[in-house]
């Protein structure tokens, strides 16, 4: 039986993204949440009153998410989300999923068709830890928010949040909002090299 008081309080104090999202995401919005994992995020999501649903390809993920009771497909979305209607969702979500896809450019033109907004958050490979592990030591950086070896990793691809905003200019992708995010905490001054994590909401 879980403890939705105890998963709350835990799960917000050690994700603030998932804190921020909450506060996004107005009760009774249409959300899915694509690479949603454990169902950690649509749990929380649902316990507001957010009508959310999740993809996710990891079978002992799903599990974890039926036992919390939130709503998931099994799929990968790198195999195309042309079933779902255009518009049909508030909200889109890749939490940490972007990063692990094989064609990131054309899953967020797809988001964006079926959401009317999407939110985005990814490891910061431009963070000063990474980039110190880079020049001294001369190999793949492993930290806590890229724990792989170059071996065993799911992420495909490595970029910064100069490299993400790079990327919407280019699409032509409306930025709405912006946050970073270090440990337990937001990043205000110079978050390409000081934030962990980036999050961006387009549209």
């Amino acid at each position: 039986m879980i403890d939705s008081k105890i998963l709350s309080s835990t799960t917000l104090r050690e994700r603030p993204d998932f804190a921020y999202i909450l506060d996004v995401i107005s009760p009774g919005s249409r959300v899915l949440d694509l690479g949603c994992g454990n169902g950690d995020l649509l749990y929380l999501l649902k316990q507001k009153g957010i009508r959310g649903q999740g993809i996710e390809k990891d079978e002992d993920a799903i599990v974890e998410c039926i036992r919390k009771g939130v709503y998931v497909h099994h799929g990968d979305i790198d195999e195309g989300l042309s079933h779902h209607e255009d518009k049909r969702f508030d909200y889109v979500i890749l939490n940490q999923t972007i990063q692990e896809t094989r064609h990131p450019g054309d899953i967020i033109k797809e988001c964006l068709r079926i959401g009317k907004r999407v939110i985005i958050v990814f490891p910061n490979f431009g963070y000063w830890e990474v980039r110190f592990r880079i020049l001294f030591q001369g190999k793949t950086p492993v930290t806590d928010l890229l724990p792989y070896r170059w071996f065993n990793t799911p992420n495909l691809h490595f970029l910064s949040i100069l490299d993400f905003q790079e990327f919407c200019d280019i699409r032509g992708f409306t930025v709405e909002d912006r946050a970073f995010f270090t440990d337990l905490k937001q990043v205000k001054f110079s978050p390409n090299f000081f934030a962990k994590l980036a999050l961006f909401q387009i549209r």
